[in-house]
């Protein structure tokens, strides 16, 4: 990409064949992602380098090693992958990432479903370890019915935490499926709808819809509300904030194992 805009900068162009150093991997690309995070990179992203390269995740097989990795060659990985980095994202041929940013793909699952993970499903991992709930807690979830809400409920669920989430009526069957206890209907005054369900107040809220202030309301006082976009307040009655950034895990090899392993017991749905 060669400059910020619309799909139409987008181009294919040759780049140098990147060679991985020590403790990298360089990976055929077979399969990559495009997430909100890409398309609001390349409308705004003008301290991107040029050309830019985007892409957080993708799925493929190790094809060169640097010293120090123990992943075989022609092992079938997913990794996450910062485009904001020189070299650019995962939506190329060929990329080269540190060993502790990929993961074996999980067993039955096919490459484009398991690029679907690294970047929702470390920031939904990320998102509960702030929260550090005990079992029992009452999470509540918004756009429950996206890919990030999804593995929210559905990790909170393997946590012990009752899951209280919002969706459209044509979406609940599925949030219900993906783990949520009980269901509120979306609403112009979310936090009212969330109080009709739990009168006390849910313990915490991983807010994927960008509602913010509006949803605080919906939070006991000395409560937790997970932010996905940089969002941090102002907050009220002692709510405690939480901004979560993917990037902070961009390192946590053994986290996105766990991911892998969680989807191959069944506990763990993927989404294309």
């Amino acid at each position: 990409m060669p400059r910020t805009g619309g799909p139409e900068v987008l181009e294919i162009v040759e780049l140098p064949v990147p060679q991985p150093g020590p403790g990298e991997l360089r990976i055929r690309v077979t399969a990559a992602t495009v997430n909100p995070t890409d398309v609001g990179l390349r409308e705004m992203g003008a301290d991107l380098p040029t050309p830019w390269v985007p892409g957080m995740e993708l799925a493929g097989v190790v094809d060169e090693v640097g010293e120090g990795v123990t992943l075989p060659l022609g092992t079938p990985v997913m990794a996450i992958v910062s485009p904001r980095r020189p070299q650019g994202g995962g939506q190329a041929e060929l990329v080269a990432v540190p060993q502790e940013s990929v993961a074996p793909v999980p067993e039955e699952t096919s490459d484009v479903e398991a690029a679907t993970l690294p970047m929702n499903g470390l920031t939904a991992r990320l998102a509960l370890d702030r929260l550090a709930l005990p079992a029992g807690a009452t999470l509540g979830v918004t756009g429950a019915a996206g890919a990030l809400g999804g593995y929210v409920m559905q990790l909170a669920k393997v946590e012990g935490l009752r899951v209280v989430a919002d969706a459209k009526p044509e979406d609940e069957p599925l949030v219900r499926e993906l783990g949520a206890d009980e269901v509120v209907p979306r609403s112009d005054d979310p936090s009212a709808a969330y109080r009709r369900a739990v009168p006390v107040g849910l313990d915490a809220v991983v807010d994927t819809a960008l509602l913010h202030e509006e949803v605080l309301g919906a939070v006991r006082d000395g409560g937790g509300l997970v932010t996905v976009r940089g969002w941090s307040g102002p907050s009220e009655r002692g709510i405690v904030v939480h901004p979560v950034l993917v990037r902070e895990y961009l390192h946590e090899q053994a986290k996105l194992a766990e991911l892998g392993a969680l989807v191959e017991q069944g506990r763990l749905t993927l989404r294309v």
